[in-house]
């Protein structure tokens, strides 16, 4: 059994219809990686491999990486780059949502954006700026979450904006 147990089957099916229609051929390796980083939201590399080493022990850390980057650069997972961390992965790609990371404990959720459609897609640009077509934009949140801030005697609750 590959590593995609506890992926629905369609899942599956639509990562290796992608995986072609990208020029990419479907393997164990390639569905093992989108299956640990799709049952970990937010996985660092290391944090991948070790689940696909657990189904595939033969697999190199070094080609979990390799992977890694070239389901990135076909849109199959999004690459996300959080302050003090190492880059994490995340299959839910296509749209524009943002990250909130606790500065306690490290935790890190998923934040839809907050106003309107996109709206950080649409800059509010400097005097003399070069503008450009705006893709994605990168918001993170920090704070601390409801667990960590419970367990800080010295955070007041009206101190924290919510």
């Amino acid at each position: 059994m590959m590593q995609t147990a506890g992926v629905p089957e369609a899942r599956v099916a639509r990562w290796s219809s992608a995986l072609r229609s990208a020029g990419r051929r479907v393997t164990r390796q390639r569905l093992a990686v989108l299956a640990a980083v799709e049952q970990s939201p937010h996985a660092t590399a290391d944090d991948a491999a070790t689940a696909v080493r657990a189904e595939l022990p033969h697999i190199t850390v070094q080609s979990v990486y390799v992977i890694l980057a070239d389901l990135t650069d076909i849109s199959l997972l999004r690459r996300i780059q959080t302050p003090h961390s190492p880059a994490r992965y995340e299959t839910r790609v296509g749209d524009n949502h943002h990250h909130a990371i606790c500065t306690g404990c490290g935790r890190i959720e998923d934040v839809d954006c907050a106003v309107g459609h996109a709206p950080c897609l649409s800059p509010d640009w400097s005097p003399g700026a070069h503008r450009m077509t705006i893709q994605i934009a990168e918001v993170v949140y920090q704070g601390l979450c409801d667990d960590c801030r419970s367990a800080a005697p010295s955070h007041q609750s009206s101190d924290i904006q919510e």
